[in-house]
């Protein structure tokens, strides 16, 4: 049988060389490194068919004796390991590459390609280390449940009520801004009671986000809801109800899927978009109707009296209510200010981790 030279395929990394030799079905494999010079011979399928192949290759700098070889039915795979981790500028001692030798593009890759993937494993390495010192909560899994729970329950809320709203919107048209209030806002205000723990989770570590922004929201909602709306019934018939309702329904029908799916490890690329970029023309929106509403209810306090703060009758009869609203108002828009500072940082945060994942 001739023997003949079989193509080689080379790549490298800081501390390693990697050798792909064509030969199929390989057989009788001698494989072995001696004064820094590769020597193979085995039979196989090659180039020129069924025949021994055998070569031989003097590295450029010092090699460690040991050679790890695999077979398969394609092919031979060789790993040579380096006597010192550096980058070589070309496999072989002779400046001239042998015809027979060739780069392993499925393999290959730059000196900085090189150093930053061995700079990922190098993380990966100290993540596990980290993550294996790190005691693992044994409350994990209830917790995880609890919050798909939450924002599976907030997500059919507000789906209810997005949904309500708009068949009402093209049966009704206009005539449906003025019995919103006694047709959504009973699930409103369940989902708003429940959205308290949104304060209370992030406080008792159940999630890691800060405490003021949701309260900031939470308690801003709330007021509308059950302060201007809830104890005024002629601000019930108002337009202004059913944009406030459908602003915060269209926010939060992509919020709380994101979150849920976020407990069970998943994540919808477009959901994700849709969750941290839908806020910035909405939340602005939301707010402003919520000011239109403190607006009109202003009038409706002081001819009522409602709420109103008792005087003594040396200072006057009654402190208005509608001072408070005035008040209410300037502190809305600056936590309008916090809230969306809050969220950009959030956005800018997520993509720019998913980007560099990316690449």
């Amino acid at each position: 049988m001739q023997s003949l030279t079989p193509h080689v395929y080379w790549a490298q990394r800081h501390g390693e060389i990697y050798l792909r030799v064509e030969i199929s079905d390989a057989q009788n494999l001698g494989i072995g490194v001696e004064d820094n010079i590769l020597h193979f011979k085995g039979q196989g399928h090659g180039a020129k068919g069924e025949n021994e192949y055998e070569f031989s290759l003097e590295f450029l700098k010092p090699v460690k004796p040991e050679v790890k070889h695999k077979s398969t039915q394609r092919q031979v795979n060789i790993t040579v390991r380096k006597q010192e981790h550096a980058w070589w500028d070309r496999l072989t001692k002779q400046e001239k590459k042998p015809l027979f030798l060739a780069p392993d593009f499925d393999r290959w890759l730059d000196e900085s390609d090189a150093e930053m993937e061995l700079r990922e494993k190098e993380e990966k390495i100290n993540k596990v280390s980290i993550e294996s010192r790190v005691r693992k909560d044994p409350f994990l899994g209830l917790k995880k449940g609890f919050l798909f729970m939450y924002n599976l329950v907030q997500f059919l809320g507000y789906s209810w009520i997005f949904v309500n709203m708009t068949v009402r919107l093209f049966i009704l048209g206009q005539d449906s801004f003025y019995d919103t209030f006694h047709t959504i806002a009973d699930v409103m205000y369940f989902c708003q009671m429940l959205a308290i723990m949104e304060v209370i989770n992030p406080a008792v570590g159940l999630v890691k986000t800060g405490v003021m922004p949701a309260f900031i929201q939470v308690m801003g909602r709330n007021f509308i809801l059950f302060v201007i709306f809830g104890t005024l019934e002629d601000m019930q018939n108002k337009p202004v109800v059913f944009f406030v309702f459908y602003l915060w329904s269209m926010i939060e029908i992509f919020r709380y899927p994101f979150y849920m799916l976020a407990c069970i490890d998943t994540e919808w690329k477009m959901l994700t978009w849709l969750r941290y970029t839908i806020w910035i023309p909405l939340y602005p929106l939301g707010v402003i109707a919520e000011a239109v509403a403190v607006i009109q209810s202003i009038p409706i306090f002081d001819e009522t009296k409602l709420l109103s703060i008792p005087l003594p009758k040396a200072i006057g009869t009654s402190l208005s209510f509608s001072y408070i609203l005035q008040l209410y108002l300037v502190i809305m828009f600056l936590g309008l200010f916090i809230n969306f500072r809050h969220l950009f940082k959030q956005r800018s945060r997520r993509f720019r981790t998913k980007k560099r994942k990316a690449n």
